[in-house]
């Protein structure tokens, strides 16, 4: 059957203006209203560069003023629109096997003026360099899975600078937070939602956090955190280092099991379980993973208030990779990272935004699987060719004429001959 055929354009909307609806009374007046619904929209769309001026472009605006105006100066609370998006998402990906998954995410920048901006370590790099990070939270389920919250990772060479934070809009009232203690923070408030999360996730920068642990497991939230070889356990044998650990387990503790489905097949990897001695109540294992072909080890830390199998660890730890993917297409598809904001609420708003977006990719994804199910000769329809369908045959934009065009030309143009003007000055101005 063709694609055409295959997909309920109707559904598409309508699941489009449940997502928009939701928010709607966050916005007072109209205008901001009717300018995020097509923000979001702009985002949705297969644009090369996603900013504030290709988005007015695309959605038929003369210049980026009225969306630049929403990000920055319209009344509406992001957070209030955060928490719609979680009830969003709980409501499309289901209740059922909700594990939480927190990971930390970067996006190169240039200059020091872009709030928290610094020279750090970003995976997204690989390396130390001139970024920005922020702390998210995604919320997975065996239907799908999307980001549900953010925090802004704040250096200290910025909570130690009252005048550079005010400059950057940055809350009197906001101090310095590691990440473990923002991962806590989304956690936490997401608990206190209501969502039914059975598991939390994350690596190593979260599973070495002690606190974070005891804040999880003084919840009774079970987790399955991934830890450093350098962590330490206790065991009926003593305090011992993970890597230390792992030369006394005997071969036939070792089993062969799937992490879960990925793009080429099951992720088979060897598992092996020791516990953990403590007194506290509840149930502590280090969960050891070993990569069949090269032998690489990964070590996890669990925690659960009820005995649990080891087939149920893996299966939880392997859920920790969704986070990878939400970035990716978050990014990809929705232009999470490509803001060119430099001011605290405008980051927020843009994120947001874009969170929004994906998570109504996330949404009709699972809406199209639970209708039509796989077959050998074609496969399911996927987040990338849902958002090229839905911008090619529910979105219909009217066909932008020449003149609207040539008018932006022009815009861009003048604006950059402004801002060359303007640069050629402060070095005129500056001491040679």
């Amino acid at each position: 059957m063709a694609a055409g055929h295959s997909i309920d354009c109707d559904r598409w909307q309508h699941t489009f203006e449940v997502l928009m609806g939701r928010i709607a009374s966050r916005f007072r007046r109209v205008e901001p209203r009717r300018h995020a619904r097509e923000f979001v929209l702009g985002l949705l769309a297969g644009l090369p560069r996603k900013n504030c001026w290709t988005l007015a472009e695309h959605v038929g605006h003369t210049s980026p003023d009225r969306l630049q105006h929403l990000l920055a100066r319209a009344k509406w609370d992001a957070d209030e629109v955060r928490d719609d998006l979680r009830d969003f998402v709980g409501d499309h990906l289901g209740a059922d096997g909700v594990v939480l998954v927190v990971d930390e995410t970067g996006g190169l920048k240039k200059g020091t003026h872009t709030v928290g901006v610094q020279r750090q370590y970003t995976g997204t790099a690989g390396r130390i360099e001139n970024s920005q990070v922020a702390v998210y939270l995604v919320y997975s389920t065996p239907r799908g899975h999307a980001a549900v919250d953010r925090e802004l990772y704040v250096p200290r060479s910025w909570t130690d600078d009252p005048d550079r934070c005010h400059a950057a809009g940055i809350p009197d009232t906001h101090t310095f937070a590691t990440k473990p203690q923002l991962a806590a923070r989304m956690i936490e408030r997401a608990l206190d939602a209501g969502i039914p999360a059975g598991w939390v996730t994350g690596d190593e920068v979260y599973g070495d956090n002690a606190r974070l642990r005891d804040t999880l497991e003084e919840r009774g939230q079970n987790y399955v955190l991934a830890v450093s070889c350098r962590h330490h356990i206790t065991t009926p044998a003593g305090k011992i280092r993970a890597d230390a650990l792992v030369k006394r387990i005997p071969k036939r503790a070792w089993q062969k099991l799937s992490a879960g489905a990925g793009a080429k097949g099951q992720r088979y990897y060897d598992w092996a379980l020791a516990a953990i001695l403590d007194e506290r109540p509840g149930h502590r294992h280090l969960l050891v993973r070993r990569n069949r072909r090269t032998g690489e080890l990964a070590y996890y830390r669990c925690y659960s208030t009820t005995l649990t199998t080891l087939q149920t660890l893996v299966k939880i730890a392997g859920r920790r990779w969704t986070v990878e993917e939400t970035f990716q297409s978050s990014k990809g598809l929705a232009g999470l990272d490509e803001h060119q904001v430099r001011r605290w609420t405008s980051w927020h708003r843009w994120v947001t935004l874009a969170m929004l977006a994906h998570a109504f990719l996330a949404a009709v994804t699972a809406l199209e699987r639970d209708q039509h199910q796989t077959t050998s000769e074609l496969s399911p329809l996927t987040r990338n060719e849902i958002q090229h369908l839905f911008t090619t045959l529910v979105v219909i934009h009217a066909m932008h004429d020449m003149p609207h065009r040539l008018r932006w030309s022009q815009w861009r143009r003048r604006h950059q001959a402004r801002a060359r003007m303007a640069h050629y000055r402060r070095q005129e101005t500056q001491p040679t």
